[in-house]
């Protein structure tokens, strides 16, 4: 049995829907750079907000990454789970005076880039629902770090606005969710589509915050359609194919879009081989750093 290496990656989807090429893409990159120095990779759902999670979603998406031949480690994650992991990392930023509770709407600050910070000194409106917000003006700043594939990354988190991490209505946030998961599975490496390249800042701050190790950040360009758009469940980005012949063209097509470079003769191999072709010869270095990638 080979050993394996302290890397320990993973992919994290919302399931609002089943997998698109899109995400077939995300959690390719991620499953090849792991297995490509013999690391662990898991799957985590993120299933923080009840609302946009259909029923079955989840096992569908477990079927779909199976049937692709990306087998995880371990068992799989729910942040539905989780609640009181949260709630504890927001009871240490509220005692650091990194997060404060916000009556303010969407509406009462949409001519504004971002939320001005008016709860900062004090609730607003106190008889209101509240959020609870993260002070992105405190601690480090600006926050930089090295990207695998875009370089290195300067962001101040302070133009970027006040995050929320707990919802008015209860419900958490992403920001602080996936640092509590990626801190507790011991998460050595981020790989992740470049549209959450501006969510790091945020998350780094929360990291140094809660004493948390930062993982490497590798982010993958996006798929999108014909018209630029990002290829999501949003536009009705069509799912991945269940039939055999298509899987394995589907696949071989991501290796192409995280430019890989297999060969022809691949395309028409089960996904076996052609997984183990990809982590054979998995390389960063290989691959452009453009923000975008045209669907088939």
């Amino acid at each position: 049995m080979p050993t394996h290496s302290p890397y320990r990656g993973r992919f994290a989807p919302t399931p609002s829907g089943p997998l698109h090429l899109g995400s077939l893409v995300a959690a390719l990159g991620s499953f090849l750079d792991a297995r490509a120095v013999q690391g662990h990779w898991f799957v985590r759902i993120e299933d923080i907000d009840p609302p946009r999670c259909p029923a079955g979603a989840a096992d569908t998406i477990l079927r779909q990454l199976e049937a692709f031949g990306l087998h995880w480690d371990g068992e799989v994650r729910f942040q539905h789970r989780r609640d009181d992991a949260y709630q504890h990392a927001l009871e240490r930023l509220k005692a650091a005076g990194l997060a404060y509770p916000c009556s303010c709407s969407r509406k009462q600050w949409r001519d504004y880039p971002i939320y001005p910070g008016w709860c900062r000194d004090g609730v607003c409106e106190p008889e209101k629902p509240l959020a609870w917000r993260l002070r992105s003006d405190l601690g480090e700043r600006p926050i930089r770090w090295q990207d695998r594939l875009f370089g290195e990354q300067t962001f101040d988190p302070a133009t970027l606005g006040d995050v929320v991490l707990k919802r008015k209505d209860g419900l958490w946030a992403y920001q602080l969710a996936v640092v509590e998961d990626d801190a507790a599975q011991g998460i050595t490496d981020v790989v992740r589509g470049i549209d959450l390249l501006d969510n790091t800042p945020w998350q780094r701050q929360l990291q140094r915050a809660l004493g948390y190790p930062e993982p490497r950040y590798l982010h993958l360009p996006l798929i999108v359609t014909p018209a630029g758009q990002k290829l999501s469940k949003q536009n009705l980005a069509p799912p991945l194919a269940d039939d055999p012949a298509l899987i394995r063209r589907q696949l071989f097509w991501a290796l192409k879009a995280l430019d890989q470079a297999p060969p022809v003769a691949l395309a028409e191999s089960p996904p076996q081989e052609q997984l183990a072709w990809g982590i054979a010869n998995w390389s960063v270095t290989r691959m452009a750093a453009t923000d975008q990638r045209p669907a088939p």
